[in-house]
């Protein structure tokens, strides 16, 4: 026997619990079965930590450095902790796979079909784009269902704070909420404050802007400034007489317009319930309103008019073409149109130009009232216009193409007699002095 401590001397002796013998119900046999389980689990632990010790001390003893080893406690305390890391990672894995293996909320249908009518129909044309389709649908219910997962994992679950746990998940962290925004505010007071403020200051809100806009719906939505829709009925027109027609009808339409729609409009502000809630500052804004309106219905009256005549000269449908009436002239040995067809394409494209040119001076009803001489902005917009010149000198062009067949077919059958070819034909013919029987 040495002097020294062997490394037994180290360790306390295991000693196992002494059996117990008793009858027992059925709920007390699986109590004592689970306590049992876990002392059997703390005495296979304490095996392990004992026999790492023992391992250790004996690593030490080879290289001389027993002594300067740690007391056995701070050991024993060292061991259990990888331990209880362990057993936390375990348990937290397990029911990890619980929650996951839940069945999740399916993603509507309705969802993805509002997905798909958000994508132009051009790019879901062709099998190809069909099954491309198919393929981000997949994607997006697959990324939808691990979002959920995740979302129910992290409202089920509180992750430990172990490093050791980071590496068996390869999940990206949740988003960030943004820095610096302050969230703390409710957004019902502001939005009654900005529903008041527009209130008292959109002055379109007003019930007199509308009642302008019943005004302008009664007068103008089936009013056009010039109608030549019956003008086929009527039968051939020639060009001077259909733009002196033109002028005749869009004034005629202008004072239609200023003796009815007008003179409602101005007896309206005459009255003191127009201005009911206006304030003084904002007499001019709300003026302004009006005068906007106003334009606006004007605009939209020309525009529309100038629409209609246009379409009545649609190579498509020519049910309602105005019919011209056209000479064929003789004159310096030629034969043409008169009026020629520049001509008629500029008596088409003057009723554009009248169309434009009516309603240019009227007053706004601040200026009526006060004796101003500001003027509603009520011009044919640029764009409208330019399109309907366009459109029509394309449609005149086209519909010009049978008389020019004709024209052609005139000279080609009559042309030598009108340009000299046969005259000369005659001279030559007395010069040679035929027969009678040539002559004949």
């Amino acid at each position: 026997t040495s002097s020294k401590r062997t490394l037994r001397t180290f360790f306390r002796p295991t000693a196992l619990p002494p059996p117990v013998i008793s009858e027992a119900s059925t709920s007390q046999k699986k109590l004592l079965a689970y306590h049992r389980g876990k002392e059997q689990q703390a005495i296979i632990n304490q095996l392990l930590i004992d026999r790492a010790l023992e391992v250790y001390y004996i690593t030490m003893e080879e290289t001389d450095e027993r002594d300067a080893a740690p007391p056995i406690t701070e050991l024993r305390s060292n061991v259990r902790k990888p331990l209880k890391i362990l057993s936390f990672q375990a348990d937290y894995l397990f029911l990890k796979k619980c929650v996951q293996s839940n069945p999740m909320i399916p993603i509507q249908l309705q969802w993805l079909r509002s997905m798909l009518t958000m994508v132009p129909q051009s790019l879901m044309e062709g099998r190809e784009r069909e099954l491309l389709t198919e393929e981000l649908l997949k994607e997006i219910v697959k990324d939808y269902e691990t979002s959920m997962q995740r979302c129910v994992l992290r409202r089920a679950l509180i992750k430990p704070d172990i490093k050791e746990l980071d590496k068996l998940e390869d999940e990206a962290p949740l988003p960030s909420l943004p820095v610096g925004l302050d969230f703390s505010s409710t957004w019902h007071d502001s939005y009654i404050k900005a529903k008041k403020r527009i209130t008292s200051a959109l002055n379109i809100l007003h019930p007199t802007m509308k009642t302008l806009l019943d005004f302008g719906y009664t007068a103008f939505f089936n009013f056009l400034v010039v109608d030549f829709s019956s003008c086929r009925l009527e039968g051939p027109v020639d060009c001077k007489s259909f733009k002196t027609e033109a002028s005749l009808r869009c004034s005629k339409a202008e004072d239609k317009i200023m003796s009815t729609w007008y003179q409602r409009v101005f007896g309206l502000f005459t009255q003191s319930q127009a201005l009911d809630g206006v304030k003084l500052d904002q007499i001019e804004s709300f003026c302004n309103c009006v005068a906007v309106l106003l334009s606006n219905q004007l605009k939209e009256l020309l525009q529309r008019t100038t629409e209609v005549f246009v379409k009545l000269f649609d190579p498509e449908d020519r049910s309602r073409l105005p019919i011209f009436k056209m000479d064929l002239t003789y004159d310096e040995n030629r034969m043409e149109f008169y009026p020629s067809l520049q001509d008629l394409e500029e008596a088409i494209l003057f009723v554009v130009d009248c169309i434009g040119q009516t309603l240019q001076n009227i007053q706004t009803v601040r200026a009526l009232l006060t004796g101003g001489t500001a003027t509603l902005d009520t011009e044919l917009p640029a764009h409208a216009a330019q399109w309907a010149k366009s459109t029509l000198k394309k449609s005149i062009r086209v519909n010009l193409e049978g008389p020019k067949e004709h024209f052609k077919g005139y000279v080609e059958s009559y042309g030598w007699l009108v340009d000299g070819t046969a005259e000369e034909r005659i001279k030559r013919f007395v010069a040679e002095q035929p027969s009678f029987d040539e002559y004949t």
